[in-house]
């Protein structure tokens, strides 16, 4: 099997949110043109989010929703762990770069996971998709109440926070929540026709965000954000990405061995517990800062984004080269006794009426000396 390639790790949507930062560097808008943009990119805004509620199908989280401690450990690692080395990262990078690009790397700590990206890696790396699904829609559904919230907690005070205030909190419900719930109340009506043109919706999807990206730098340029950076500054944010990045994988992979999760679900919470959604993120900076602030604030995001895809795309890969064990000899053996069949038909949610208990002993029976007569002759 051949290995990917080094543009299977490039995410092609990242490349055009390069060009709109340099078309908005080369022509930023201003005056009117900036008002204009600005109602353009709030209804762009409340359109996404009216569509993420479309898509949202209660039927995926059901599926997986059982799943409690893989739920329970990935979302403490989105809403957590994550916030935790946002929180740690600051003090340590006050004295080396401008205040709002750390707290662009706070904003993003405090985003939820991704859908798309998290359930591709986790079906590549062969492991519980519908829990993955579930996981991530879950952690999708709460960043709704959660980040704005989160923000109101650990940013109203930070350094480069100034112009977030409580307020932001109810616009973000009124702008994304509200939208939202409309959508996924109207699923039944419009699901069908959603999930049947996901590829003609999707550049809906990024025009949305391409739009806020331009709206939010052609603001950040006007107020001279390449001023104040310089490529020192870019330099820190990718590292500073991949320290945090690593940090929480390994503590994904240590508390899933903790945990004894499975295979498949240890790979659900490496994956869907490390993420960050830019399709999120960059709206949520919109509604939640001042014009003039978004542009630093999502620059650590778009950063981070492409790295954590990078890195993921590597260990999916690997996990899908991994051999998974054939169960073993002793786990592959044939219920024979009263007890042993008693306690496989529980396993499978099974009642055996006692007038069939007779004949399904003898036919179990049966079956366990083919299959011993079978492993004879492989052997």
């Amino acid at each position: 099997m051949r290995g990917p390639s080094i543009k299977s790790f490039i995410d092609p949507f990242l490349l055009w949110l390069f060009s709109v930062v340099v078309l908005a560097s080369l022509f930023p808008v201003s005056g009117a043109a900036a008002d204009a943009f600005d109602l353009l990119a709030d209804l762009a805004i409340a359109f996404l989010f009216f569509l993420h509620g479309a898509k949202l199908s209660r039927a995926a989280i059901m599926q997986g929703i059982g799943n409690w401690r893989l739920h329970v450990l990935a979302l403490a690692s989105t809403y957590v762990l994550f916030p935790m080395t946002g929180l740690a990262a600051q003090p340590i990078l006050a004295p080396f770069t401008n205040p709002l690009l750390i707290s662009g790397l706070l904003f993003l700590t405090l985003l939820p996971s991704t859908v798309q990206s998290s359930v591709a890696f986790t079906s590549i790396a062969r492991g519980n998709v519908a829990a993955a699904v579930c996981s991530a829609s879950l952690s999708n559904l709460l960043g709704i109440f959660l980040t704005p919230v989160l923000v109101g907690v650990f940013m109203h005070s930070a350094e480069g926070g100034q112009g977030f205030d409580w307020g932001a909190v109810r616009s973000i419900m009124m702008q994304l929540l509200l939208p939202f719930l409309a959508g996924h109340f109207l699923r039944p009506l419009i699901g069908g026709f959603v999930d049947r043109n996901k590829k003609i919706l999707m550049p809906v999807d990024r025009a949305s965000i391409l739009l806020v990206v331009f709206s939010a730098f052609s603001a950040a340029v006007v107020n001279g954000i390449w001023k104040v950076l310089d490529i020192a500054d870019l330099g820190l944010l990718l590292l500073a990405s991949a320290v945090i990045l690593a940090i929480v994988m390994g503590v994904n992979v240590l508390a899933a061995r903790l945990a004894k999760l499975s295979r498949e679900d240890s790979i659900v919470l490496l994956f869907c517990g490390s993420k960050k959604s830019l399709v999120s993120g960059v709206p949520m900076a919109g509604a939640l800062f001042a014009p003039d602030q978004v542009g630093m604030i999502v620059l650590p995001l778009m950063i981070f984004h492409q790295l954590q895809l990078f890195v993921c795309a590597m260990l999916a890969n690997r996990y899908a080269r991994d051999p998974i064990e054939e169960p073993s000899d002793a786990a592959a053996q044939v219920p024979q006794t009263p007890e042993e069949i008693a306690v496989a038909a529980k396993a499978q949610a099974l009642t055996v009426p006692e007038a069939c208990s007779e004949g399904v002993a003898n036919n179990l029976t049966l079956l366990a000396g083919h299959t011993e007569r079978m492993r004879e002759d492989k052997a």
